[in-house]
């Protein structure tokens, strides 16, 4: 419980990857929506599990919850294809779709051939063609990675107005934070990092913003944030480990931003393989201590989780995005009535 001095917050958002069966996850969906969270985010993480099929059938499943991707990358679709994507959710769901693009990593990227130059550039071509299709205008746009003559969304049969598709950058570096302050809706902030995280990418999205005539208030920064909840101290702890044993050999960006000791990353990459088994990540959860697990995650008892899901929102988050780890429904109700 927060005491009379602290904010109550309210707003609570699911995350789901690729650690429960699908019908699982529309179950959580569900379930998420009776207790009162106002979205679930589905990742694509890895070459394991897309995020579009799993959020219409989260859409399909629920009647209000917000449905988002945390996040896809923008190199893979089609700019037309991922428009229409969108639209085909939103038609499932309307008004209750979000859009999380991410300028992806490596070294997945560059192994399925993908040279990620000039992320910002790309980045920034693919926000502006997908705003002017979902507003249903006939778009020609000449640019450095995107090239479209007189296309538009061709709806015959359905809804012709504009669709009302917020669009996220899952941003973590400082300059794709400002141009995520410049020219999104919002910034889906990272997980497996520290509170203290936040300060400097609200200085970023602040700049940004400014840049556009915005303010920071205008920029909504949902946090993805790792929750292992058990009454069982050690065995939260546990939980949490096995996930950022992974993350750290394999998604170097967040390693660098969480403040991870080079030596600890390059001993955690010696064991492991890509793709690593779960016998590798085992062996290498030693090697992840308590007081970093307790650091970058929000891990333990309900009443630690709660207490660390606060210092994130102190920090400028303004809705956590829990992944659960663990009993999923008790993290949810664990959060259910706000915290």
């Amino acid at each position: 419980m927060s005491t009379k001095n602290e904010p109550r917050y309210t707003r609570t958002a699911l995350y789901l990857q690729d650690k429960h069966p699908l019908r699982d996850g529309m179950q959580y969906a569900q379930y998420a929506e009776e207790k009162g969270f106002e979205a679930v985010w589905q990742a694509e993480s890895r070459l394991v599990r897309d995020a579009i099929v799993p959020m219409a059938a989260y859409a399909a499943a629920t009647q209000r919850i917000h449905v988002g991707s945390g996040v896809i990358n923008n190199w893979t679709r089609n700019i037309g294809l991922l428009a229409a994507t969108f639209l085909t959710l939103d038609d499932l769901a309307p008004g209750r779709i979000i859009c999380g693009l991410g300028a992806w990593w490596d070294p997945l990227a560059k192994n399925v051939g993908i040279d990620r130059r000039k992320p910002l550039q790309a980045m920034r071509e693919t926000i502006e063609v997908m705003r002017r299709l979902l507003n249903m205008e006939n778009v020609t746009f000449h640019g450095e990675f995107h090239h479209v003559d007189g296309i538009e969304l061709d709806v015959v049969h359905g809804r012709r107005e504009p669709r009302d598709v917020k669009i996220m950058i899952g941003a973590t570096g400082p300059k794709m934070m400002e141009l995520t302050g410049e020219i999104a809706d919002g910034a889906v902030l990272n997980y497996c990092v520290p509170p203290e995280y936040n300060i400097h990418a609200l200085e970023q999205l602040e700049a940004g913003a400014a840049r556009a005539g915005r303010s920071l208030d205008e920029i909504d920064r949902p946090q993805l944030i790792v929750c292992s909840v058990h009454e069982d101290r050690q065995m939260a702890l546990d939980g949490a480990r096995e996930l950022l044993t992974q993350y750290l050999a394999q998604q170097p960006h967040i390693a660098k931003a969480s403040g991870v000791k080079q030596e600890i990353v390059e001993k955690i990459q010696a064991i492991l393989g890509w793709p690593a088994t779960k016998e590798q990540v085992h062996q290498a959860m030693p090697l992840v201590p308590d007081e970093l697990v307790q650091r970058i995650t929000a891990s333990g008892t309900p009443s630690e989780v709660k207490a660390k899901v606060r210092e994130y929102m102190a920090n400028g988050a303004t809705c956590p995005i829990l992944y659960p780890l663990g009993d999923v429904k008790l993290m949810i109700d664990t959060f259910a009535d706000g915290f």
